[in-house]
């Protein structure tokens, strides 16, 4: 494993086996072997928030590129990396009050910066993972143009395949506490893990957002999808959140790519009053990183790295997932089929086509 600060030379981190220097990187396929035995090298972009989706999409294909070079062969960006996470909910002043013209026109510029699928947008993250030949999970502030949900936004993951194909898209199942202001509730099409088409097919990659990963039933749907990575994308992973990390990667057995952003209280929406006992100088991180990979049994790999712009990358040796699953299997003989029913309800999206439902 090893960290490069955006803009600079790479950090050697000697805790975990999967360390791998520069000359490595060029040396190594992207995913060896087959049946779970190879390396898959993988990279997490921490960096500040883009100042809108135009900027952020240029961006976006910077990063990837930067981490297709080094070998990457999946990158995953934070919780709604496009067009930046709107942390102004929580520390700027009179955010919720009623019919309050500052808000509503940085609402407004929000919603006109997501991401609408189809759209513009998502066919340039797809150019981006096709021209670079690698894997994508990228969290969106979503926008719904016309039908059902027109006028709703959702905080979703878009996991896209190495060969620019949309693989999952995933809207976040309930928006947390004033996220509720700007973000509707999803639902569980995109509940599950796909295969990523990186390397060995049977690869899968899993997607949870947020307090997606306290809400215990999803989680198991998760499991159950059989998941060997999963990509926990965040605002900021703070302390509670690695714990949630590493939990979900200790009880589903499976890799855990943890993303979050960085944001300075510089970057929020002018029209806003900053929160005096919350910000205090222009300079003051509002979002600080946290990202961090971390293995089947729940040790960190790489990271977590916080307050500052980062490219975390390590090569995930996926026979420690069937290694793990010696001892827990929440999806198999733990999960106690005989006594438990469960199961994903499956309902029309909102904003899909009749004949897409």
């Amino acid at each position: 494993m090893y960290i490069v600060p955006i803009g600079g030379n790479y950090e050697h981190d000697s805790r975990s086996e999967y360390c791998a220097g520069p000359d490595h990187i060029r040396r190594s396929s992207t995913l060896a072997d087959s049946g779970l035995t190879g390396l898959l090298r993988v990279a997490i972009v921490q960096a500040e928030v883009p100042a809108g989706l135009h900027d952020g999409l240029a961006r976006t294909a910077e990063f990837v590129r930067d981490a297709a070079e080094r070998g990457a062969g999946l990158v995953v960006f934070p919780e709604a990396w496009l067009p930046g996470y709107p942390v102004w909910l929580d520390v700027c002043r009179d955010a919720a009050i009623w019919d309050h013209a500052p808000t509503k026109e940085v609402f407004a510029r929000f919603a006109e910066n997501s991401v609408s699928i189809p759209g513009a947008a998502l066919d340039e993250l797809c150019r981006i993972a096709r021209d670079s030949r690698v894997a994508l999970v990228v969290g969106v502030s979503e926008r719904v143009e016309s039908g059902p949900g027109m006028g709703t936004l959702y905080n979703s993951a878009l996991t896209i395949g190495a060969d620019g194909t949309l693989l999952n898209h995933h809207r976040k199942l309930v928006a947390t506490f004033s996220e509720r202001m700007v973000w509707g509730n999803g639902d569980a099409h995109g509940l599950h893990a796909t295969a990523m088409g990186v390397g060995d097919p049977t690869t899968r990659i899993g997607a949870l957002i947020c307090w997606e990963h306290w809400m215990p039933l999803a989680r198991q749907a998760m499991h159950e999808s059989g998941e060997h990575v999963h990509a926990a994308l965040w605002p900021t992973v703070h302390e509670m959140h690695q714990v949630a990390s590493r939990q979900y990667a200790f009880e589903g057995r499976c890799f855990v790519l943890a993303a979050g952003s960085l944001m300075r209280a510089s970057s929020l929406p002018p029209e806003l009053v900053r929160h005096p006992k919350i910000i205090t100088s222009d300079d003051q991180w509002v979002l600080r990183g946290g990202s961090a990979i971390i293995g089947p049994d729940g040790a960190y790999l790489a990271g977590p790295v916080y307050d500052s712009p980062s490219v975390l990358v390590a090569d995930l040796n996926l026979r420690r997932v069937r290694e793990e699953h010696f001892t827990l299997d929440v999806a198999g003989h733990y999960s106690r089929a005989d006594l438990f029913d469960f199961r994903v309800a499956s309902r029309a999206r909102p904003g899909t086509p009749p004949d897409q439902a």
